[in-house]
C-alpha cells in the first residue's frame, strides 16, 4: 500500500493537482467569503442579477480572445522546442486578441444602453457595461499570457497569478458591494480580472519567451486556421452554456420568482466553487498532456490514471457537501437561502456525471475534434433548456436541477459511445 501511495504521489498529475490545490483552496475560500458578503448585502434577487451578468460577460470575454486560449496552450506545448514555429503561433494569437478585444470593447460601450435593458430591465446599470467595454482588453491579454504560461508548464507562476486574482476578486467584490450595493457588486464582476493583468504582466516580463519579436510581426493564415478550430469550440461553449443559463434563469423568474432564480443561482455557485479544484487541474495539466500524447496506448493510460485520481475525491466531496448542506447554506449565505436545501441532491448527481464525462470529452479539445464537440455542445445545451422548461413547470426551481442531472447522465452515455473503442478496449485489456 505504501509503495502504491508513493508511486501515485510521483505522478505529474498529482504534483500539478497538489500545486493547483493551494490556488484552488484560496479561490474557494475567497469565493466563499465573497458570496457570503454579496448574499448578505444584496440577497437572492441581487444574486440572480449577478448570475445574469456573469453569463453575459462570459460570452464577451470568450469572444474578446477569439476563443483561442486552449489552442495557444496546445500549440505552445507542441512547439516549445522550436522557436521559429512558436513565434508564428504567438504572433498570430497576439493579432487575434488585440483585434477582437478592441471590437468587443466598442460593442459594449456603444451598446451599453441596449444590453442593460435586456439583462437587468433597468438602465441604471448601463455604466457597468461601459466600464466593462474599457477594461475587456486587459482581461483578454491576461488570458493570453496565462495560456502561454500553461503551455510552457510554468505551473508555479500560473498558480501565483491565480491566487492574486482570487484575492483581488474578494477585495473588489467586498469593497464595492459594501459601498455601492448591487451596482458595486456588478462592477466588481467586470473589472477585477482585468486589474490582475498588471500582476500577470510583471511576472511574464521575466520569462525568456516574453520578447517583442515573439508577438509583433506578420499574421499567419496557417496558424489562424489551426486556431479557428479552437475558436469554434470555445465560442460555441461561450454561446450555448451561458445563454442556456440565461434562458433557464429567466424561465424560473417568470414561472416562480426572482428569489427562486437566485436560489438556483446560489446552487450553481456552490457547484462552481467545489468543482474548481478539478476543472482547473484538468485545464492546467490535462489539456497540455493530452496534446503531447501521440499513441493510443499512452492516451488510454493517461485517461485511466486521471479517472483513478479524480473520481474518488469527487465522489467523497459530493457526499460530504450533501450531508453538510444545511451548514454550507448557513456559512455561505443566510436564512433567506434556506430554500436551497432541496436543490443539492440532483445538482450533485449532475456534477459527478459532468466531470466524469469531461475526463473523456477533453480529447475533443486536445485533438481538435471540432465537429463532434460543436454537435454535442449544441444538442445538450438545447436539451438542458427544454428539460428545464418541462421540469420547472412541475417542480419549480428544483426542476432545473433535475433537468441538469438527467442531461449530464445522458451526456456521459453519449461520450462513452463516442469513445467506445478507447473505453472498451481498455476494459478488455484490464481483464
Amino acid at each position: 500500500m505504501l509503495n502504491l501511495i508513493a508511486r501515485v504521489l510521483k505522478k505529474d498529475i498529482v504534483k500539478v493537482v497538489s500545486l493547483n490545490a493551494l490556488s484552488t483552496l484560496i479561490r474557494m475560500l475567497t469565493g466563499f467569503v465573497s458570496v457570503k458578503i454579496v448574499a448578505v448585502l444584496i440577497g437572492p434577487s441581487g444574486i440572480a442579477l449577478l448570475g445574469q451578468l456573469n453569463n453575459f460577460s462570459s460570452i464577451f470575454l470568450t469572444a474578446s480572445t477569439g476563443g483561442i486560449n486552449n489552442g495557444v496552450t496546445k500549440y505552445v506545448a507542441e512547439n516549445a522546442g522550436s522557436e521559429i514555429k512558436l513565434r508564428v503561433f504567438l504572433k498570430t494569437a497576439f493579432w487575434i486578441t488585440i483585434t477582437l478585444s478592441l471590437s468587443c470593447g466598442l460593442i459594449l460601450i456603444f451598446g451599453a444602453r441596449y444590453f442593460s435593458e435586456i439583462l437587468f430591465k433597468d438602465l441604471q446599470y448601463k455604466s457597468v457595461l461601459v466600464i466593462f467595454g474599457f477594461t475587456i482588453i486587459l482581461y483578454s491579454f491576461n488570458g493570453l499570457i496565462l495560456s502561454i504560461l500553461n503551455g510552457f508548464k510554468e505551473y508555479r507562476k500560473y498558480v501565483i497569478i491565480n491566487i492574486l486574482s482570487s484575492l483581488t476578486g474578494l477585495l473588489f467584490s467586498g469593497i464595492l458591494a459594501y459601498y455601492f450595493g448591487i451596482l458595486g457588486a456588478l462592477i466588481s464582476v467586470v473589472t477585477y480580472q482585468s486589474i490582475v493583468f498588471l500582476v500577470t504582466l510583471f511576472i511574464a516580463i521575466k520569462c525568456s519567451w516574453f520578447k517583442r519579436e515573439n508577438f509583433f510581426g506578420k499574421f499567419s493564415r496557417e496558424a489562424g486556421k489551426k486556431y479557428a478550430h479552437y475558436s469554434i469550440m470555445a465560442l460555441v461553449s461561450a454561446a450555448t452554456v451561458p445563454i442556456s443559463q440565461l434562458i433557464i434563469r429567466g424561465y424560473i423568474t417568470k414561472h416562480t420568482s426572482l428569489t427562486d432564480a437566485g436560489l438556483w443561482e446560489g446552487m450553481n455557485r456552490i457547484s462552481g466553487m467545489y468543482l474548481m479544484v478539478i476543472t482547473s487541474s484538468l485545464s492546467v495539466y490535462y489539456l497540455p498532456r493530452l496534446s503531447e500524447i501521440k499513441t493510443t496506448s499512452e492516451l488510454r493510460l493517461e485517461i485511466s490514471k486521471t479517472f483513478k485520481i479524480i473520481l474518488p475525491p469527487l465522489l467523497a466531496l459530493s457526499l460530504l457537501i450533501f450531508f453538510l448542506r444545511d451548514f454550507i447554506i448557513t456559512v455561505l449565505f443566510n436564512n433567506k437561502f434556506q430554500g436551497m436545501q432541496n436543490l443539492f441532491a440532483f445538482q450533485l448527481i449532475g456534477d459527478v456525471f459532468k466531470i466524469t464525462s469531461w475526463i473523456l470529452a477533453y480529447q475533443m479539445v486536445a485533438k481538435s475534434m471540432t465537429k463532434t464537440y460543436v454537435i454535442t455542445e449544441v444538442v445538450f445545451s438545447t436539451g438542458l433548456v427544454f428539460l428545464s422548461f418541462f421540469f420547472v413547470r412541475i417542480y419549480g426551481n428544483l426542476g432545473a436541477t433535475i433537468a441538469y442531472a438527467i442531461n449530464y447522465i445522458t451526456y456521459f452515455i453519449v461520450i462513452v459511445l463516442i469513445f467506445r473503442k478507447l473505453v472498451f478496449n481498455y476494459v478488455r485489456s484490464a481483464q
